[in-house]
């Protein structure tokens, strides 16, 4: 008994000496927290004192000077801003950001981006994943999704249907700015005409519309109704696509023969090859404007 007592002694004396490293041990690192806290307490301290006596107003001229810099800050904001709408085209609205899945490795994030390209509005949703492997990354796009505004959808559903399958965000951009420019040079050239050619041109639609419709001042019922719409095709080209359609009563057609059925938009589509859109029009309408001596 007495052997084993001293074994038990000695073992005692062993584990009290570990309790005390470990005391000691505690001790150093309770220590390096407070010098730790006080450190971060004296640094944080003039800033929260500035901004608590700015939002309090002891502090008048510094209130000023985050004021005025505020507005700089957004001034110059809004003028990049105002840039790159020029330079792409395109107006943001809203840009929402939303983390979906999050890790070391592996972060997934979903996009919502309201806009709009001219008088085209859209709403484009998508997911962006972005894996790192070393000390490279890889990012790719996932669920893309598409609305866009009745009136300009039926041109886009084939092109939509491929872009959302392929997930190509930057061939989706790239299409619906040349959509709209395509839609603003009609809608210039339209305006560009009724301007020009007062008794001759009106859009009954607005310059924005797909129609322009032609009528010979002496002859009300003589009508011809420019259709000209921009298509998309699944591949992304655009393309103008102009049709003449013609409403001609039958004392029209006797002082205009070569306006029988189907040779004006025969011709016109000849004019078309030839000269392009504005000069074809603009002969069709010269056809149709009365003598100056008329219009005088």
């Amino acid at each position: 008994m007495e052997v084993l007592n001293d074994e038990n002694i000695d073992e005692v004396k062993q584990l009290e000496a570990q309790i005390k490293n470990l005391e000691a041990e505690v001790e150093m690192l309770q220590e390096q927290q407070k010098n730790s806290l006080n450190d971060l307490s004296v640094d944080s301290r003039g800033s929260v004192q500035d901004a608590l006596s700015v939002l309090t107003g002891r502090k008048q001229s510094s209130q000023k000077e985050v004021l005025l810099k505020l507005k700089a800050e957004v001034a110059e904001l809004e003028e990049d801003l105002h840039r790159q709408t020029d330079v792409n085209g395109f107006s943001l609205e809203s840009c929402s950001i939303k983390t979906l899945q999050g890790g070391e490795s592996e972060v997934v994030r979903q996009f919502k981006i309201v806009g709009s390209c001219s008088e085209l509005e859209f709403t484009v949703e998508f997911n962006l994943t972005e894996k790192e492997e070393g000390r490279s990354s890889e990012k790719t796009i996932t669920g893309l999704n598409v609305v866009m505004d009745n009136t300009n959808l039926q041109h886009f559903s084939s092109f939509l249907s491929g872009m959302e399958e392929r997930n190509d965000l930057l061939m989706l951009f790239r299409t619906i700015r040349t959509f709209s420019n395509r839609c603003d040079d009609r809608c210039r050239t339209f305006l560009h005409f009724q301007e020009k050619y007062p008794s001759v041109v009106a859009l009954p639609g607005g310059s924005r519309s797909e129609v322009m419709s032609l009528q010979h001042p002496e002859l009300p019922s003589l009508v011809f109704s420019v259709h000209w719409s921009v298509r998309v095709s699944a591949d992304g080209v655009v393309l103008p696509k102009l049709d003449l359609l013609t409403k001609i009563p039958e004392e029209a057609l006797q002082q205009f023969p070569s306006l029988a059925a189907g040779g004006a938009a025969e011709g016109f589509h000849s004019l078309l090859r030839l000269l392009g859109p504005e000069a074809a029009l603009e002969s069709i309408i010269r056809a149709l404007r009365p003598p100056p001596e008329a219009e005088a």
